[in-house]
């Protein structure tokens, strides 16, 4: 019986990800021609944006056999305003080969579909393209994927000592039998403990056949469920116009006219199958019937949107690939507004990060934009398939809003006649993970059919904060308590009830602001590098110690808020002459820089929100009463959760870490109170009427105080440094290594006059070989993280593990991790501020980096990381 596999293809753009394909189809005889994507006929480019533009815009499915094994191909496209496809395509994959061109190495759109295929479990074969251009050695490019893992091997050759080095048992078998059995190999690979690495040339048919005999063997018998299950993974249309639903087989089997059912409350649907179709480019065969493993698409289902499940099979998890802004559609002359928005919905169906909506109060369609080429796209669907011309107004940036700190929502429905109570525990989860839903009350105290309708209530509804009215996110909202009359509670009383106590809730605790922040990848000259760095600090971002590229030019990576890089791209090109190059990428959603500002522009006032109230209703002598949201707490039929831990008896010490930690003044604690807020935005607390009573804890004895530790450790970021003194301002474009260098000795010479022990951190600067190190020089340590590791992390560890020891002092203007040393309570002092300090121990900066100016000092500091790294690895 021959075997199956679903193998997907992704890669940066311009990798050669599609010619890849071209190459297997004609190889295995799937073809008769081989395609080319400059030549506009690429055998799974089926659109015609596609054929003028170069790029897969689209995820696309071809069948071909090898050696007795059917694989399907699953082409993904590789620009990265359509990485929300390329991610749902990600979902239905047995195995992805990820392409890497050799003369461009990994690049930012590579590391983001690592991190997807990682986040998915999806086994991953590497095949480096291009190597007809590349001039290097092969261990050149086996070191530069140690970025992405340290597992890899080159099966081009003999891999049997690379792996051996990747697990235990196969060393052991290395070791004794001189050899490793295949399927040991396979079932590393499957588990992701080995990343196979091929080299080719996919436009020369180079390499290809050796990918293709791995991945024949790489199929594996496996044992799906009997029962049916499927998971949808894209929507499409065909050129009559049926809606296409295209599946994954996940258990059992699929035939044409079976009911499908999927959806759950007033959600719920059942839809009969019209027919099944598998699809190889734009040509399709119908089947009577799909087995497990298999992908297929069927017609005749209107409601099932892609990341459903179906059958015994779950709902994907929430896309991570989101939009960063939103923009206005401005409908051509003569058309009409309510069927653009129909057209505009339909196309939402087939790519739902379009999240079209329509306000209502302005009569103004708006719609989400992952970048340009995704809004070129979008017009030019709506002309090519519904003949409509729209185009695109102003466009703002997509804010989110989360909590700082857990609280409970209530909410209660008591119109006459009807009845519901609901309460919620709302907490913060980290940045991307989205809104997670759970239930915490036994079956004694809610019936589980009830609590199941509030479960899909909470996800029916776009919640929204109350800062600006931005959705929320990163928030784990449990249901702990309910209750239903046994005679007058209809489901949509539980509906009004739930979405009351989120909004209750958010109306309690303390609101953040967040904004969406870009991975940027610079590859520029040389020349150009410290205005380029210079330029992302000055937008709020924090570039990486820039990594070597081709002769002349070097890569620079940051994390910058979308709001201040919109228009970068342009601005790099005419910065570098058009010899710069830049590729983005959603990063996540952190803590908004000027939330005051954005919050006072929305003017957004969450009780005149008529679509979410955060009041309740009571029956009141036969009428329902409306209870304002903070009076609801005296009228509510349930007690609120005790979630305290149980009180100590009366003399009993109490102490928490913080507690035990040395504390400032009540000036000091009142700044540090100003810079949280002014990092995360004014806190929408409000006085309860019936606020609870505070605890005064009870102090320690005297005789069992810790005392606070003696002396002082400062760490230093020292790329923030660099570039926010205006010492250093020309001297990190003309020589950066000089200036790092020139840092260092002034560290020294501070460090000697004040007697503290200064940490000087640099943020993962690249050398090649390198693990990371902390050195002593002279009479400061100087530390390099490790290749991945950010400052923020190194010193978020180090002020944790010295604390007890000594004052721990942070140098740094970078908010995210003045933030990490407030939550372990360091003290904090600002790059600027830091200046005047050592202003006031050395006397002018100027004057010592023109004194130190000369041959000897400018020895680099890459040259002393690697002495001392072979020290290291001597000793």
């Amino acid at each position: 019986m021959a075997g199956k596999l679903t193998v997907g293809l992704a890669a940066h753009v311009d990798a050669g990800k599609t010619t890849l394909s071209e190459a297997m189809l004609f190889l295995s005889g799937a073809v008769r021609r081989q395609g080319r994507v400059d030549h506009g006929d690429a055998f799974l480019d089926t659109e015609k944006m596609e054929k003028e533009r170069g790029i897969t815009i689209f995820s696309k499915e071809a069948r071909l056999t090898w050696k007795k094994t059917d694989l399907t191909l699953v082409d993904t496209p590789g620009h990265t305003d359509f990485a929300g496809e390329a991610e749902r395509a990600i979902s239905v994959m047995d195995a992805a080969v990820l392409v890497i061109s050799a003369t461009e190495g990994i690049q930012s759109h590579t590391r983001t579909l690592w991190k997807l295929l990682e986040s998915s479990g999806v086994p991953v074969i590497f095949f480096i393209n291009k190597m007809d251009r590349f001039t290097g050695a092969r261990e050149e490019l086996m070191a530069a994927l140690s970025a992405l893992s340290d597992r890899t091997a080159d099966f081009t050759g003999d891999p049997s000592e690379a792996i051996a080095l990747c697990d235990d048992t196969c060393l052991d078998l290395y070791l004794r039998e001189g050899v490793i059995p295949e399927n040991r190999i396979r079932s590393l690979v499957r588990g992701r403990k080995l990343f196979p690495c091929f080299f080719g040339a996919a436009l020369k048919n180079e390499g290809v056949e050796s990918l293709l005999d791995f991945l024949a063997g790489f199929a594996e018998e496996k044992a799906w469920p009997k029962e049916f299950g499927a998971r949808v993974y894209k929507i499409a249309r065909d050129p009559q116009g049926n809606r296409l639903t295209f599946l994954k087989v996940t258990g059992g089997e699929v035939k044409a006219r079976d009911q499908l059912s999927g959806g759950a409350g007033d959600t719920a649907w059942s839809e009969k199958i019209a027919e099944i179709r598998q699809y190889s480019g734009a040509k399709y065969t119908a089947v009577p019937r799909a087995a497990a493993g298999e992908l297929c698409c069927v017609t005749g289902l209107t409601k099932a949107m892609p990341g459903d499940g179906l059958g015994t099979e779950n709902a994907g998890a929430e896309q991570t690939q989101r939009p960063c802004y939103a923009c206005r559609v401005i409908p051509g002359p003569g058309e009409d507004l309510h069927r653009v928005l129909d057209c505009l919905q339909t196309l939402t169906e087939e790519e739902p990060l379009l999240q079209t909506e329509f306000i209502e109060t302005r009569r103004e369609i708006r719609v989400h934009s992952m970048g340009d080429v995704y809004l070129e796209v979008l017009k030019r669907q709506m002309k090519d398939r519904f003949g409509m011309e729209i185009s695109f107004g102003e466009t703002s940036v997509l804010y989110r809003e989360t909590i700082a700190e857990a609280a409970e929502g209530v909410g209660h429905y008591e119109p006459l006649r009807h009845y519901a109570e609901v309460h919620l525990w709302l907490e913060p989860l980290e940045a991307g993970s989205g809104l997670v839903f759970d239930t915490d009350v036994s079956t004694d105290d809610l019936a589980l059919n009830w609590q199941r309708l509030i479960l899909t209530h909470l996800k029916e509804k776009i919640h929204r904060g109350v800062l600006t009215g931005a959705p929320v996110t990163d928030m784990k909202i449990t249901l702990i308590n309910g209750k239903a009359h046994l005679k007058h509670t209809e489901g949509g009383d539980f509906r009004q009830a739930t979405y009351r106590a989120v909004r209750q809730g958010l109306m309690k605790a303390r609101s953040i602001l967040l904004e969406p922040y870009l991975l940027l990848e610079i590859t520029a000259p040389q020349e150009s590098l410290g205005r380029i760095m210079n330029d992302l600090s000055v937008m709020g971002g924090k570039p990486e110690g820039p990594e070597d590229a081709e002769e002349g030019f070097r890569i620079i990576r940051a994390v910058v808020p979308a709001s201040a890089c919109r228009n970068y791209a342009r601005d790099l090109n005419a910065l570098t002459r058009g010899l710069g190059r830049m590729t983005s990428s959603f990063f996540a959603y952190l803590p908004c820089a000027e939330a005051e500002k954005i919050i006072a522009e929305k003017g957004y006032d969450p009780l005149r929100d008529l679509a979410n109230p955060p009041d309740s209703v009571f029956c009141s002598h036969g009428a329902g009463v409306v209870v304002p949201w903070d009076q609801v707490e005296q009228y509510m039929h349930l007690p609120l959760r005790d979630i305290r831990e149980k009180q100590p008896e009366a003399g009993t010490a109490v102490r928490t870490a913080a507690a035990a930690a040395p504390r400032g003044s009540a000036e000091e604690e009142e700044a540090l109170r100003i810079i949280f807020e002014k990092t995360y935005g004014p806190a929408k607390t409000r006085q309860l009427l019936r606020p609870a009573p505070k605890e005064e804890a009870t102090a320690l004895p005297e005789e069992k105080r810790e005392a606070v530790p003696d002396g002082e450790i400062l760490l230093v970021d020292g790329y923030n440094v660099l570039f926010a003194w205006e010492e250093w301002k020309d001297r990190v474009q003309e020589n950066f290594d000089a200036a790092r260098m020139q840092l260092t000795e002034l560290m020294c010479d501070y460090a000697g006059m004040t007697g503290k022990e200064v940490i000087l951190v640099f943020d993962a600067y690249k050398v090649r070989g390198g693990a990371g190190s902390a050195e002593k020089y002279k009479n400061i340590y100087v530390v390099y993280t490790r290749e991945a590791q950010t400052a923020d992390a190194y010193i978020e560890k180090t002020t944790l593990l010295a604390r007890n020891r000594a004052r721990v002092r942070v140098v740094t203007s970078d908010r995210p991790e003045q933030l990490i040393a407030l939550g372990n309570e360091a003290l904090r002092t600002s790059a600027r501020e830091f200046r005047r300090e050592v202003i006031g121990v050395q006397g002018s900066i100027a004057d010592f980096i023109a004194k130190n100016n000369r041959p000897g000092t400018e020895r680099s500091l890459e040259r002393l990381y690697k002495e001392a790294w072979k020290k290291n690895k001597t000793e």
